[in-house]
């Protein structure tokens, strides 16, 4: 059931993303884009979608800026400067976040620093597991590695 609510919210997503690029003829900022997405899910708060979005980019506009916000399942923003976190974990994801960032950290090392956040606050929750997903966001590329996390 939840595999197929995420398909259906990542496909409404990018058909709303594809018809505003269409319609404005320019690429979505991700301060638009997440309050896109908080639209979608206030849409919803009846009958919520069960996602917890994190959205994350360099605003072209603004000197690639990084724009981070996080949102619950009705859309309500949270946003952040330094980091945000969702999902079943969150509450042990805040902990050793603020006890590992800093800011200004390159981006191997920012890598590291999220890897082990994630690691060891999912070893901390019984309904997370399996690893995860890292993307790190640079002006020039983005960097993705895969997580494996432990499988019980």
């Amino acid at each position: 059931f939840l595999a197929k609510l995420v398909q259906t919210v990542m496909q409404k997503l990018k058909f709303r993303h594809n018809l505003y690029e269409l319609r404005e003829e320019r690429k979505m900022r991700p301060e638009t884009f997440a309050n896109m997405v908080s639209a979608m899910l206030y849409e919803r708060r009846f009958g919520p979608f069960f996602v917890e979005p994190v959205i994350a980019g360099l605003d072209a506009t603004k000197n690639n800026e990084p724009y981070i916000c996080a949102m619950d399942l009705i859309g309500a923003q949270q946003l952040a400067a330094d980091f945000c976190v969702g999902g079943t974990a969150s509450e042990n994801l805040y902990g050793t976040c603020e006890s590992f960032f800093k800011p200004d950290m390159e981006p191997e090392e920012l890598f590291e620093t999220v890897a082990q956040c994630l690691l060891s606050s999912v070893d901390r929750d019984c309904l997370s597991g399996w690893g995860g997903i890292v993307h790190v966001i640079t002006k020039d590329k983005v960097i993705t590695r895969e997580l494996k996390g432990r499988m019980d």
